[in-house]
């Protein structure tokens, strides 16, 4: 089996069992506020190998095309600190979008916002108009691999994209590695552990692509407002009623997450790596 092929075997096997009772709430919730706090974050006090492989890309002035833009903790620290030009954000969440250009505007920082999934956003944008592509200097990437099954037309659309350099953010663990402890519990169940960053750059490689590996971590913050926030949440991803609520609190607790940061299990970790190559436009 190629790696890319089993890339995507092993991201299909976290569909939620059929064993499990279809829940009322979607389990695939996606916290809003979550994204919101890590932008903010990131614009006050950026961290990480992959805003500085982006501030060492635009040393000299040069546009930016933020994939899986969300509300722009990738991208729009670049704002002030580096010779960034111009932006355009891609993300499918409108919400997301509005607090990224709301930021933007905020920064002074010429950003388009453009609602589409990647690579579809590229192929659109060129059939309907070719003059207003999406070629940028620097292409961002953060936390999104792991929603992409398809591996080969988004990983060389961002390189035929890019003109200068790609930098993908990813962290080093699925992110929902995180609930298997609590699948366990509550379900009874084991669930998936892969795929994982050395799957990707295995996966990059037989692509073509051999990236410049930067491997860093993130200090533990709190994530959600608040505790209730994050059980709440949990709840829904484990595919558990409203009412198990308490249980839920109760075990987290005694897992040894700290209430004071309550993190968000699922969304992200906090070993994360910053995979670079030189693009092709």
């Amino acid at each position: 089996m190629s790696a890319v092929t089993d890339w995507a075997r092993q991201l299909a096997a976290w569909q939620i069992p059929a064993t499990i009772p279809q829940p009322a709430r979607s389990p695939w919730v996606l916290p809003r506020e979550v994204f919101i706090r890590r932008a903010d974050r990131q614009i006050t006090d950026p961290i990480g190998a992959t805003h500085q492989q982006a501030r060492a890309a635009l040393t000299e002035p040069g546009t930016v095309l933020d994939v899986g833009a969300a509300a722009g903790a990738t991208s729009l620290p670049l704002a002030g600190r580096a010779a960034v030009t111009a932006v355009t954000a891609i993300d499918t969440d409108t919400a997301l979008l509005n607090a990224y250009a709301t930021r933007a505007t905020n920064l002074e920082l010429p950003a388009r916002c453009l609602r589409a999934g990647w690579p579809d956003a590229a192929v659109n944008t060129e059939h309907h108009d070719p003059t207003a592509g999406l070629t940028a200097d620097v292409v961002l990437v953060g936390n999104v691999l792991y929603n992409i099954a398809d591996l080969p037309p988004f990983i060389h659309a961002l390189t035929r994209h890019a003109r200068r350099t790609v930098i993908v953010e990813i962290a080093d663990q699925h992110p929902l590695t995180d609930l298997n402890p609590y699948w366990r519990h509550f379900h009874g169940i084991d669930r998936p552990t892969g795929p994982t960053v050395a799957d990707a750059i295995t996966a990059l490689a037989e692509l073509g692509i051999h990236p410049r590996v930067h491997r860093w971590s993130r200090p533990p913050e709190a994530e959600h407002a608040t505790w209730t926030d994050l059980v709440e949440v949990t709840c829904r991803r484990l595919c558990l009623p409203p009412e198990a609520s308490a249980d839920v609190d109760t075990v987290l607790r005694r897992s040894g997450i700290d209430p004071q940061l309550p993190p968000d299990l699922g969304s992200s970790g906090r070993e994360l790596t910053t995979l670079v190559w030189d693009g092709t436009a």
